[in-house]
């Protein structure tokens, strides 16, 4: 516990399970939020090491007298929504969302059912550091360990309750990404009477987001044959769909899907909605023509809810596929599933229809590998962007920004052709590389 690293990132504590995220650090943290008291709801996801990490967690809870609500393998907007109901002091997922198998994480829920801010973060980090402070008990004061059966059940029931259409003879191909919607998905869509055909739905603990899911739509595109594809991450907090000629539909587009349409039903309160900087500049002139006012936050979840609360808005969301709805509490794959299933079925249209509300512009992305001074520095790149924008005009976008988790500098670059896009952000990388990087070539 020595290590001073910084812990908390943008989505909690991730890393290389049994390396970076030990069960002596699950065990810390564990003790360290135990001291907001419980009960504390903890789910995980179908990763090997899940088991063994949710187990360290609960310990370090119950060796501070706080009961664990165990809710087995759950979607995290299942932690979040059994937390509520529940009245839990805390709801705590083990996942690394759509990392790969290897690693692991750990994100903590207030019991708003919200991630929990900066400063809470912040709070329990001091203490894994220092150790302490934490009142070990012992005897009849020593935590609970109270397995929740059907906390599944309850979690798709309350989703299901709320839907208000009939998805009889309604297609579905279901991409659950071997992760923790392998049984939340097709159970909630059969529940509500549609026809459903599953893939990805047999977890191993080694294949969690594979060459599948929502970080690889393309699998899924191959299977819809003409039927709506919905693909899910590792921790069903993300949604990915796919229209039915294959063609995948990111956060930007089913948010600008979700948001014409509650421009249309009235329900845009304060006809406004939330994305970050990565929104595709295709979505900004959407929203524009749409007479919606969009506005904009750093890249994470998080901080797009911020500024929904802030801003009374019911809408926001990621181009990853992070929505968050009306309820302001966190993204929720599954419900953002059937609001956008409810869209098509009060049109009665297509996705590859409804999706034209947007015209997305190629993007590409290059990932330079940098030493020595940040950004706010160099000069050259800054002048360079100011060239590139300057030639672009109002056909594209410019974003370079420093990787908040790696020593990288991202680079994007949106025009009206892929050709120019590509060629703008090779030119970009290469003055950040001979200003600020390390030899070799950039990666998209």
């Amino acid at each position: 516990m020595a290590s001073q690293r910084r812990l908390f990132g943008t989505d909690g504590v991730r890393g290389r399970a049994n390396t970076e995220l030990t069960v002596d650090l699950a065990v810390a943290l564990g003790r360290a939020a135990g001291a907001g008291g419980g009960p504390v709801v903890v789910g995980r996801d179908t990763r090997r090491s899940g088991p063994m990490l949710a187990s360290g967690l609960a310990a370090g809870l119950q060796s501070v007298g706080v009961d664990v609500i165990d809710a087995g393998v759950v979607p995290s907007g299942a932690v979040s929504a059994l937390t509520r109901s529940a009245g839990a002091a805390y709801g705590a997922v083990v996942s690394a969302s759509h990392n790969p198998a290897p690693d692991n994480g750990i994100k903590f829920f207030g019991r708003d059912g919200r991630k929990l801010g900066d400063a809470q973060e912040a709070d329990i980090e001091k203490r894994v550091h220092a150790g302490g402070p934490w009142s070990l008990v012992s005897g009849d004061d020593i935590g609970m360990l109270q397995p929740l059966p059907d906390a599944l059940d309850r979690y798709v029931d309350m989703l299901a309750q709320r839907f208000e259409y009939s998805m009889h003879g309604f297609e579905v191909v279901l991409d659950c990404a071997n992760g923790a919607a392998f049984r939340a998905a097709p159970q909630l869509f059969e529940k509500l009477k549609a026809s459903v055909d599953v893939i990805n739905a047999e977890p191993d603990g080694t294949n969690i987001n594979h060459r599948c899911g929502a970080t690889h739509p393309e699998y899924l595109a191959r299977r819809v044959g003409g039927r709506l594809g919905l693909a899910f991450d590792g921790d069903a907090d993300r949604l990915v769909a796919v229209d039915e000629e294959g063609v995948p539909a990111n956060g930007d587009v089913i948010m600008a899907v979700l948001a014409a349409h509650a421009k249309e039903m009235g329900k845009l309160t304060n006809n406004r909605v939330v994305s970050t900087v990565m929104a595709n500049l295709g979505f900004r002139l959407a929203m524009d023509r749409l007479g919606i006012e969009m506005l904009e936050t750093p890249v994470g979840d998080r901080y797009v809810l911020e500024a929904m609360i802030e801003h009374d808005a019911v809408l926001g969301g990621e181009q990853s596929g992070h929505v968050i709805l009306e309820d302001r509490t966190t993204g929720d794959g599954l419900a953002t599933a059937l609001r956008l299933v409810a869209v098509m079925l009060a049109t009665g249209r297509r996705l590859v229809d409804l999706r034209n509300v947007i015209t997305e512009y190629p993007q590409v992305l290059r990932n330079v590998r940098v030493v020595g001074r940040g950004l706010d520095d160099a000069t050259l790149v800054w002048e360079a962007v100011q060239e590139v924008e300057e030639e672009l005009g109002t056909d594209g976008r410019v974003l370079v920004r420093a990787s908040g988790t790696e020593p990288l500098v991202r680079v994007m670059v949106e025009a009206a052709t892929a050709h120019e896009a590509a060629a703008h952000a090779d030119r970009l990388a290469a003055v950040v590389r001979a200003e600020m990087g390390e030899p070799g070539p950039e990666s998209g």
